[in-house]
């Protein structure tokens, strides 16, 4: 069997009515060249009822063989450990993870991602330059806050240490997660962790896309005030690891000087966000 261009891998524990809506928004791309793996943890909440039967109407209904669907029912220790069990299970050349409750903020938002991941594999064949990223990020649409939220297009270490692209704005070539996964003892932030092993130790070369690829849920597990905390710590932990002292202490330092918790603070209110993130476009531009 020929090996689709993309798996897209959901991870659920009684999601409720979310895991149909956000397979809804999968079913709709443009694009048909992927396989689904839907990695359940164990719900008792009639959610995996509700999507096959879902599943089997849109089947009938279609009247023509859908991409493939696979639901792999086994408990885990968290999300991370999920994600990690749903990796093995795929088959695409690259892995792209939209949480229940998120969606793609198109209908042709993984039809534009695959023509940019297919533009820069061309321009590494005919400009004779390696094909090096592994990583293709774009940006994302904050459904609490309604606001597209603008990824940094030029990453290098100080971006890393600051702020990288949340995983429903990644695209990653499956060999990034042949070696290792991510490491679930890290409960907020193993994808940030395994964003930096990719950049640091894979040199995996992220490239920025133009393309607003999923309408992001917000408020979420990570975000609650309890977790915050657990999050600024793992920071630390995370970043002394793939980072000197030398490089920690200047960033620390540039963060103070360009106002970084007030930028926080304007990028997570209502009120303020839509300026906010207007100016941070034009930056990325300049």
């Amino acid at each position: 069997m020929r090996s689709p261009m993309f798996s897209i891998l959901m991870v659920a524990l009684n999601p409720g009515d979310k895991l149909v809506e956000t397979m809804e928004s999968v079913m709709k791309q443009t694009y048909k060249e992927y396989e689904v793996i839907v990695k359940d943890g164990g719900s008792r909440d009639g959610s995996l009822e509700a999507l096959r039967a879902y599943l089997a109407g849109l089947s009938r209904a279609a009247g023509i063989p859908l991409p493939e669907v696979r639901i792999l029912e086994q408990p885990d220790t968290g999300i991370y450990d999920g994600m990690n069990q749903a990796t093995r299970e795929a088959r695409g050349e690259y892995l792209y993870f939209l949480n229940c409750g998120d969606y793609f903020a198109s209908e042709i938002a993984l039809e534009q991602a695959a023509a940019e991941i297919g533009k820069a594999a061309g321009q590494g064949a005919d400009g004779g330059q390696s094909m090096a990223s592994r990583i293709f990020y774009g940006d994302i649409y904050d459904a609490l806050r309604g606001q597209v939220v603008a990824s940094n297009p030029h990453m290098d270490a100080f971006a890393c240490y600051r702020n990288v692209p949340c995983h429903q704005a990644c695209i990653y070539h499956h060999s990034l997660f042949k070696e290792r996964g991510y490491r679930p003892e890290y409960r907020v932030r193993a994808d940030y962790e395994h964003f930096l092993w990719c950049y640091f130790r894979q040199d995996a070369r992220p490239r920025y896309i133009p393309v607003t690829l999923a309408s992001y849920e917000g408020g979420g597990f990570s975000e609650t005030p309890e977790n915050r905390k657990r999050s600024a710590r793992e920071h630390r932990e995370i970043t002394a690891q793939y980072m000197s002292r030398g490089q920690l202490r200047k960033y620390r330092l540039l963060l103070l000087v360009t106002l970084a918790p007030l930028r926080t603070r304007m990028a997570e209110s209502p009120a303020w966000s839509g300026l906010y993130n207007r100016c941070k476009k034009l930056l990325y531009r300049r």
